[in-house]
């Protein structure tokens, strides 16, 4: 260990933008495996590690690098597996330049952090690789009765589900898509997160004896009453999949959600066939295209445009560099893959006959940082110019469902931002059972915030069932 001053930091190889455009595979290589223990020695065995207190999981890093820099890679893996359900996937999503990386104690001295998100993803792929990585098989004592329903197959769910097979529950998670992984399959580009990756990992679960029932509306296939009474315990964790709109006013059909741009690309490429794609609706070949927004989403998007043969991509953002909230890394391999960022701006109105042609724009400049040192965009008179546009994509966030109505369930609880409304400490809402985790009780987050609340809200629905049975044998 502790090598960090006489070994670089060294990412795995990425292939050259003029090449990755030309497809939707991941752009970095793997690490072969004297690689991986390289760069793990370089770790300085802090004795407060700040990668692990930034991590939302506080994963165990430093212990399961030294692991791997001492070859001993199966306890690695399994280290790194004790406290998160999908390494294999936070190792290649995670924004690690905000998290635990860029909170490297050796990063901050200057010697670049180590390299922590692409080892995660090589010691995981390769336990899968060296068939570590086995389904959960319960001995007979360790299986129980009680069953619980977990609605939405996202990271939160996925993540709540593998906990609480672990502690011998019946598992049945519902679906309303026709497949499971949320926006792991749906939402998250190829050259990102390849879908075989997330399909391994739902084979897993599978096999470990949880139930998918996908194509199921909740409120419309079944209710949620049924759900109730079918289970011991429901967890909502069906993710935000409103997106927020433009303020400003318009009809033109060729405006589109990202997450509708996002879909129709994946499903492509999973096989399927999409109208909308086919008679270009949401392709952007030979089409000047504008993305607004900042976050990852919007990134998401510029580059899959490139992929789909653009005639240009441009995004476009009210704030600068420095404060876009997306992953920086991501932002440079946009850049790389010919994207133009137009810092600094807004978009004022769309003009165009039965479709946009042209986006009037304005400059801004930002505000002094207020209480919590975020910069307000003003706009600055008389900065108006235009883009040529033959399609535009919203990336601008996205919010809650309205689920007491989708549900049916009027009692269902919700805050003033539409998110379920949850105890703190538990999870659980004010109807009996129920309890909610990641984006829909959170706000959109991160995949491994989702993550880490479905392995919180498990813990607690087994607190719950506990309690429940222990007053059942009390009362008998």
């Amino acid at each position: 260990m502790l090598k960090f001053t006489d070994l670089h930091q060294n990412y795995p190889e990425k292939f050259e933008s003029k090449d990755r455009k030309t497809n939707f595979n991941e752009i970095y290589k793997g690490y072969v495996k004297d690689r991986a223990e390289e760069q793990s020695s370089r770790c300085s065995q802090c004795g407060v590690p700040y990668c692990t207190v930034h991590c939302p999981l506080h994963n165990h890093i430093p212990d399961w690098l030294k692991l791997t820099a001492e070859d001993r890679l199966e306890e690695a893996y399994q280290l790194s597996a004790s406290t998160n359900n999908l390494p294999e996937i936070t190792g290649r999503i995670c924004p690690q330049d905000r998290l635990c990386e860029g909170n490297c104690v050796i990063e901050q001295s200057g010697h670049g952090s180590v390299t922590i998100g692409s080892i995660e993803k090589y010691l995981t792929d390769n336990a899968f690789e060296n068939n570590w990585i086995k389904p959960i098989q319960l001995e007979q004592h360790q299986k129980r009765n009680e069953s619980i329903g977990i609605i939405g197959s996202g990271p939160a769910g996925l993540a709540a589900a593998d906990e609480l097979r672990k502690k011998g529950y019946e598992i049945t998670i519902y679906d309303r898509y026709d497949r499971a992984g949320g926006l792991l399959i749906y939402g998250i580009p190829n050259f990102k997160l390849e879908k075989n990756i997330v399909e391994r990992r739902i084979k897993y679960l599978e096999d470990s004896g949880i139930k998918f029932h996908l194509n199921v509306n909740i409120g419309k296939d079944i209710s949620f009453q049924e759900i109730r009474k079918k289970h011991e315990a429901i967890l909502i964790a069906t993710g935000v999949y409103k997106p927020r709109k433009l303020d400003v006013k318009t009809n033109y059909p060729n405006i589109h959600p990202a997450l509708d741009f996002l879909t129709a690309s994946n499903k492509k490429g999973l096989g399927d066939k999409v109208e909308l794609f086919d008679d270009g609706t949401l392709n952007a070949e030979g089409k000047d295209v504008i993305v607004i927004g900042g976050g990852d989403t919007a990134m998401d998007c510029v580059r899959t445009s490139v992929r789909q043969n653009a005639k240009s991509v441009k995004c476009l953002y009210r704030r600068d560099r420095e404060n876009m909230p997306g992953s920086t890394r991501e932002v440079l391999n946009a850049e790389e893959e010919g994207v133009e960022f137009i810092w600094q701006s807004i978009p004022k109105s769309f003009h165009g006959d039965s479709k946009i042609k042209e986006v009037i724009c304005a400059k801004t400049k930002l505000s002094e940082p207020d209480a919590s040192g975020r910069q307000v965009p003003i706009e600055i008179e008389n900065s108006e110019f235009s883009l040529k546009a033959d399609i535009v994509i919203e990336a601008l966030g996205f919010d809650p469902e309205d689920l007491p109505k989708l549900f049916n369930e009027k009692e269902l609880p919700v805050t003033k931002w539409g998110t379920i409304k949850t105890a703190f400490s538990t999870l659980m809402t004010e109807l009996d059972g129920v309890f909610a985790a990641g984006d829909i009780a959170r706000g959109a987050s991160l995949v491994v915030w989702g993550i880490r609340d479905g392995r919180d809200a498990a813990e607690s629905i087994h607190s719950y069932v506990e309690a429940k049975k222990h007053q059942i044998v009390k009362a008998s």
